[in-house]
C-alpha cells in the first residue's frame, strides 16, 4: 500500500482528494487545523487514515511531518492543499500578511521538507495546489495572486532540481480555476467546478505525474489568454 500525506484535508479539495486516495490503495495521513473535521473524515475509512491536527503556520512542519511519516511507516506522495486568500480592496496589511504566512512561508517550509525527504529516500512525488490566479496580479487580492505566483515559480525551480538529481522525484503544480469551496469569492464566477470533480481531475494528474495541470481542463485556454494579454489592457481590467 502506498503512503500519502494531504496537508489541508479538513475541508474542500483536500478533503475530497484524501477520500479518493484512501479508496485507491493509499494509506493517507491527513492534516489540518480543525481536528473535528479530520476525525470525521477518518471515521469514513479508519483503516486507511491517520490524523495529525496542527496549524502549519504556527507549528514546526518538519517535526509534525516526521512524526506522521513515522506512524505511517513511509511516504510516497505529499500534497500541499492548504491555502488562503481574501478580497482586499482596502489593502489592509493584516489580510496580506495572513495570506503570505500560509501561501508563502508554510508552503515553503513544507516544500523544502518534502523535497529533501524524497531526495534522501531516492524517490517521491510532491504536489501543490497553486492557482490560475498566479499567472497575473489582481487589484482585489494582491497578496493572493502574488503568493500563488511565488508557488508556481518555486515549483518550477524544484522541478528543475529534481530533474538534475536523475532520481524518480516528481513535482506537480495544479492550477485550479474556480472551485466550489470557501476560497471562491467575488461576483461573476463562471466555470465553477464541484469539489468532487476538481479532486478527481487532480488525482488523474497525480497518477500521470504531470508537471503542470489546470483544473478543470478548460482553464488552460484562459491561462494562455492571460499570459499573452498586453499589460496596457490588463491593467484596466
Amino acid at each position: 500500500m502506498k503512503k500519502a500525506i494531504v496537508i489541508g484535508a479538513s475541508s474542500g479539495i483536500g478533503f475530497q482528494l484524501a477520500t479518493i486516495l484512501s479508496k485507491n490503495n493509499y494509506r493517507v495521513g491527513i492534516t489540518g487545523r480543525r481536528a473535528a473535521e479530520l476525525e470525521n473524515l477518518m471515521t469514513s475509512n479508519p483503516q486507511n487514515f491517520l490524523c495529525s491536527a496542527f496549524d502549519c503556520t504556527k507549528e514546526s512542519n518538519p517535526t509534525k511531518l516526521e512524526e506522521l511519516v513515522s506512524r505511517m511507516q513511509g511516504l510516497d506522495l505529499l500534497v500541499f492543499c492548504a491555502g488562503t486568500g481574501d478580497l482586499n480592496g482596502k489593502l489592509e496589511y493584516e489580510i496580506e500578511n495572513r495570506t503570505n504566512q500560509l501561501n508563502v512561508n508554510a508552503f515553503t517550509e513544507i516544500a523544502v521538507w518534502a523535497c529533501n525527504f524524497f531526495e534522501k529516500q531516492g524517490k517521491g512525488h510532491f504536489v501543490a495546489i497553486s492557482s490560475l490566479a498566479g499567472i497575473r496580479g489582481n487589484h482585489l487580492a494582491p497578496a493572493y495572486n502574488a503568493s500563488k505566483a511565488y508557488q508556481i515559480n518555486y515549483l518550477e525551480g524544484l522541478r528543475q532540481k529534481a530533474k538534475r538529481s536523475k532520481k524518480p522525484i516528481y513535482i506537480t503544480d495544479v492550477r485550479p480555476g474556480f472551485v466550489d469551496t470557501d476560497m471562491a469569492k467575488g461576483e461573476g464566477l463562471f466555470w465553477v467546478a464541484s469539489k468532487e470533480n476538481a479532486a478527481n481531475q487532480i488525482y488523474e494528474l497525480i497518477k500521470r505525474k504531470k508537471d503542470v495541470g489546470y483544473v478543470t481542463k478548460r482553464w488552460r485556454a484562459v491561462a494562455i489568454l492571460l499570459k499573452i494579454l498586453p499589460n496596457s489592457i490588463y491593467k484596466r481590467m
